[in-house]
């Protein structure tokens, strides 16, 4: 039984430092498209009230948040790197650290979804709410570029989300697992010592 949990225990750290990692590389992305849409009908990012298409500040106004978010990225690679300086890996017995380094990474989880989910709710709403995008084709035809409506990249955090919750409940399945198996070990040997 304590092979297969180890097993899982093992998968579950990996999966999130994978799921931290992809938090950050989504940081980097998550606004290209924005970019490419908004960015050439902006002639001077100091004069945001002078753009050719109503709404391209829009890109300028998301700086702040895609900043925050790209740290939040890697402060939670330093986080999922808490499981396995702590060992939460590969121990065969839980010390207070492991139930630290899986609560810590758990709720820092639930966290930064909560929190980008707010924010990008909100920015895909003015996208599709402040931009005017008749002005933006008919700019972009005359300035020759290519350019997306699609709110894809945005939205794609959800499923990222999910991803890093589903980690966490399975970092938290195993450490119930992990508390049961100490259980039933610590019985067995009072048993074998009451035997003898």
């Amino acid at each position: 039984m304590y092979k297969k949990q180890l097993g899982f225990q093992k998968l579950i750290c990996y999966l999130g430092v994978i799921a931290a990692a992809l938090w950050f590389v989504y940081s980097l992305g998550m606004i290209t498209d924005i970019y490419e849409a908004l960015s050439p009908a902006i002639r001077d990012p100091s004069k945001l009230d002078k753009v050719r298409v109503p709404g391209a500040a829009l890109y300028y106004e998301m700086q702040p948040f895609n900043s925050n978010l790209t740290y939040a990225g890697i402060a939670m690679i330093l986080i999922s790197c808490l499981l396995f300086v702590t060992n939460t890996h590969t121990r065969r017995r839980y010390y207070i650290a492991n139930f630290f380094s899986v609560g810590v990474y758990s709720a820092a989880s639930v966290a930064l979804y909560v929190w980008a989910h707010q924010n990008l709710a909100f920015y895909t709403d003015k996208f599709l709410t402040t931009v005017d995008f008749e002005k933006l084709a008919k700019y972009a035809e005359t300035m020759q570029y290519e350019y997306t409506t699609s709110t894809w990249l945005l939205d794609a955090h959800n499923y990222l989300g999910i991803f890093s919750i589903v980690v966490s409940i399975g970092l938290i399945a195993n450490l119930i697992w992990k508390v049961a198996l100490m259980r039933g070990e610590r019985k067995l040997i009072e048993a074998g010592k009451e035997v003898a």
